[in-house]
C-alpha cells in the first residue's frame, strides 16, 4: 500500500512513525534519484502539516541513518512550497550531465534561488561548486543572472565558522546563508498571518542584500507580522453608517473566536479532501484544485437576536479565484455550525455587501443573523436577507 493510501487510512498512526520508517514504507525504502520511493516520499511531504514537517527535519538533524541528508533535501524543499515558492526539486547525487543543486525555488516577482542543503557545517563548503550551478542555469536559461542567488540552508544554528568562509569568498553578495530551525520559523510565520506584504518581506530577506546570515533579522519579521495580526483582529465589527443595531461601542477590539482547524476539517470531511495551511486563513489541497479561506466569528448578541460577523478581503477574493474548487468557509459561533459558500456565489453577493475602505486596505463585511435553525445574510438596506442555510455543512 502506497504512502497516500495509507495517509488516507490511517493518518495519525502514519503521521507519527520516524522519517525514517516513512521512507521504509515507500517504493524499494531507499531514496534514489527518479525513483518510486522519492516520488511517493514526495507526494506524501504535500500531504502533512507542518508541525510534521518540522518533526521530521528534526529527525533527519538528530538521528543518523542511510538517507537522513537526503530526506532532509526533500523536507526543505518542501518547506520552500509551503513559503509560497515555486519549487523545483534537485538530485541526491549529481551526475556529470545534470546540473547537482539540491533545489531551485522561484519567488512571486521571478528571483530564483539555487538552494543548496547541509545537515552541518562541519565540513567546508565549495562555495564555487554551487556557484557554478547557478553559471549553468543561466548558461541554460533556466535562471537570469541579474534575478538570482544562492541560499545555503544548513542544520546547526552554530554557523560562525561557515559565515567566515563566505563572507571570505569571491561569493559573498551572492550568497544567503539560513539555518533550518530559522526557514521553519519563517514557514510558520506565514501561516500565521494572511497580509501579502509579509509575505513579500520573507522572500526578500532570503536574498543577498548586506548580510550572509539571515536569523538575526527574522525577529524583525516576527514583529512586523504581529503588528499586521493586531490589525487584522481589529475587524470592523463596527459597522458603517448604514448598518442597523449598531450596539456595541464603536472602536471596540473584538478578538476573534479561534476554531479554524475544526472548521476546516469538517470541510475535509464532507468534500473528502486533504488541506494543507497555506496562511492564517488560507488552505490548499495538495493537487492545488480545491482552495478555501476560513473565517470565525463569536457569537454576537444584539437586540436578542445571535449575529456572526466577518470580514473578507481582497487578497483573499484574488486567492480564491485563482484555484478552481473553492469556497468561504464560515464558522458560526462554533465549529458546529459552518457554512461552505462555493466562491462562484460569494462574488455573486459581494455588491450587495457593506465595505470599509482606509487608506491602507479595504473589505467586504460579511454579516450572517441567525433565525432559528437559518442564518440570513444581511444585505444593504433595500435589497433584503438572504436565507443560506443551505450551504451549512452536516455535522457528525
Amino acid at each position: 500500500m502506497g504512502l497516500s493510501l495509507l495517509l488516507q487510512s490511517s493518518r495519525s498512526e502514519i503521521e507519527s512513525k520516524h522519517v525514517q520508517q516513512i521512507i521504509a514504507f515507500a517504493g524499494q525504502g531507499k531514496l534514489l534519484d527518479e525513483s518510486a520511493t522519492s516520488n511517493e516520499f514526495r507526494d506524501f511531504l504535500k500531504q502533512v502539516s507542518s508541525e510534521v514537517l518540522e518533526r521530521f527535519a528534526s529527525e533527519c538533524l538528530t538521528t543518523k541513518f542511510d538517507d537522513s541528508g537526503l530526506a532532509l533535501q526533500d523536507v526543505v524543499n518542501q518547506v520552500g512550497k509551503r513559503l509560497g515558492f515555486l519549487v523545483k526539486d534537485g538530485r541526491y547525487r549529481g551526475t556529470k550531465r545534470d546540473i547537482g543543486y539540491d533545489g531551485l525555488w522561484r519567488f512571486p516577482d521571478g528571483h530564483s534561488v539555487i538552494v543548496e542543503v547541509k545537515t552541518t557545517d562541519a565540513y567546508r563548503i565549495d562555495t564555487s561548486k554551487i556557484a557554478d550551478y547557478r553559471k549553468k542555469l543561466v548558461v541554460a536559461e533556466e535562471i537570469d543572472e541579474d534575478h538570482s542567488s544562492i541560499l545555503i540552508v544548513v542544520g546547526r544554528e552554530d554557523t560562525g565558522d561557515l559565515e567566515a568562509q563566505i563572507r571570505g569568498s569571491r561569493y559573498a553578495w551572492d550568497i544567503r546563508l539560513i539555518s533550518v530551525d530559522a526557514l521553519l520559523k519563517l514557514m510558520f510565520l506565514k501561516e500565521s498571518v494572511d497580509d501579502p506584504t509579509i509575505i513579500q518581506r520573507i522572500c526578500a530577506i532570503l536574498i543577498p542584500r548586506e548580510f550572509t546570515r539571515v536569523d538575526g533579522i527574522i525577529d524583525i519579521v516576527f514583529s512586523a507580522a504581529a503588528e499586521a495580526k493586531v490589525e487584522d483582529e481589529l475587524v470592523a465589527e463596527t459597522e458603517d453608517e448604514e448598518m442597523p443595531n449598531k450596539d456595541e461601542a464603536p472602536g471596540k477590539v473584538i478578538r476573534p473566536a479561534a476554531y479554524h482547524e475544526a472548521c476546516v476539517e469538517l470541510f475535509s470531511q464532507a468534500q473528502k479532501v486533504i488541506l494543507v495551511k497555506r496562511t492564517r486563513n488560507t488552505f490548499l489541497s495538495p493537487d492545488g484544485q480545491t482552495a478555501i479561506v476560513c473565517a470565525v466569528s463569536k457569537t454576537h448578541q444584539l437586540q436578542g437576536k445571535q449575529n456572526y460577523w466577518f470580514a473578507f478581503h481582497p487578497h483573499q477574493k484574488e486567492f480564491l479565484e485563482s484555484h478552481p474548487n473553492s469556497y468561504l468557509v464560515l464558522g458560526c459561533g462554533s465549529s458546529k455550525q459552518v457554512l461552505a459558500l462555493p466562491y462562484s456565489v460569494v462574488n455573486g453577493l459581494l455588491g450587495d455587501l457593506w465595505t470599509t475602505e482606509l487608506e491602507d486596505r479595504m473589505y467586504w463585511h460579511i454579516r450572517l443573523q441567525q433565525e432559528g435553525a437559518k442564518l440570513r445574510l444581511n444585505r444593504k438596506k433595500g435589497i433584503g436577507n438572504l436565507d443560506l442555510s443551505a450551504y451549512l455543512l452536516a455535522v457528525a
